[in-house]
């Protein structure tokens, strides 16, 4: 994973000092309160039969929502949270299935999603997009081990098939990262998006905002352009990257602010803004995403170019 990037919860974008304060504490198992221990307890997604969710509400406590499907020959997961979260997975997948886990579906490479990608491998097959083992194996740390890395990659589109069921993993464009998937249950209409698409409030009751990886890849010029894929899906139930199970409606509003966010942006540059002035100038206090001003200014750079 990197170890560059804040993932304290999916947010703010390109906040650098904050980052590196997420990341000396990322990979620690933080100490949670028996409310908080509640809420990531794995659950029957409603309606869905034999698809669980493993919730995650932000980068730095929880990590991000794993998704799980159960099969009479074996387990798909998509995603994994940290490093030290393989018993916690393997145990909670436990109480509701005997069967083993088969397959690991990485949605990109960060480390609150995919930092026990080595622990599976020995059983099972990890899967990324190929950008995902490339910025693995770039980054550095302990978080981002090349050891993590998937052995199996794909390009565009890749299914996996298991005991009669299809999941489908798509690669469109960039966003997050160049190497975000949306996971795809075409027999229960349930997508996992990773950090596509986030939603509301981390555990500790701040709000998310989505965050753009330069580093690794990311872009806003083409976010919207990606979900407007992504929406072309056929789907009802929405796995986030972080946050609460959601309808597609949901994505639309998402979609609909980061395009009003980037025009607002592109206005002020237009009228003559500078680059210092931006995020001072940015109103999107309507769009409840608090944004970092280096955030409001790494966009700023992207747009220029």
């Amino acid at each position: 994973m990197n170890n560059n990037i804040l993932k304290g919860g999916v947010i703010a974008v390109l906040l650098l000092a904050a980052a590196s304060i997420g990341l000396t504490t990322a990979q620690q198992r933080p100490t949670l309160t028996a409310e908080q221990l509640e809420r990531l307890t794995i659950r029957a997604v409603p309606g869905k039969e034999g698809l669980y969710l493993m919730p995650g509400f932000d980068g730095s406590l929880s990590g991000g929502n794993i998704a799980i499907l159960l099969t009479n020959e074996g387990v798909i997961i998509v995603d994994n949270k940290y490093s030290y979260s393989y018993e916690d997975i393997t145990r909670q997948v436990g109480s509701v299935t005997s069967q083993p886990i088969r397959y690991v579906l990485n949605t990109h490479h960060h480390f609150d999603h995919a930092g026990s990608n080595a622990s599976f491998m020995p059983d099972a097959q990890v899967i990324g997009h190929e950008n995902v083992r490339v910025n693995m194996l770039r980054n550095r740390g302990p978080s981002a081990s090349p050891d993590g890395a998937p052995r199996l990659t794909y390009s565009d589109k890749t299914s996996v098939h298991l005991g009669g069921a299809e999941v489908e993993a798509y690669h469109l464009g960039c966003g997050h990262t160049n190497g975000d998937s949306a996971i795809l249950f075409p027999e229960l209409r349930t997508i996992h998006t990773g950090d596509l698409f986030i939603w509301g409030d981390r555990l500790d009751g701040s709000t998310m905002a989505p965050f753009i990886d330069y580093d690794n890849g990311g872009c806003a010029r083409d976010w919207v352009a990606t979900l407007d894929q992504v929406l072309a899906l056929d789907f009802d139930t929405v796995i986030p990257g972080h946050g609460p199970l959601l309808r597609k409606s949901e994505i639309r509003i998402f979609r609909d602010k980061f395009e009003q966010m980037l025009a607002r942006i592109r206005e002020l540059m237009d009228s003559g803004v500078s680059r210092d002035d931006i995020a001072a100038e940015l109103d999107i206090s309507d769009l409840n995403w608090p944004l970092a001003p280096a955030g409001v200014q790494a966009i700023y750079d992207e747009l220029s170019q």
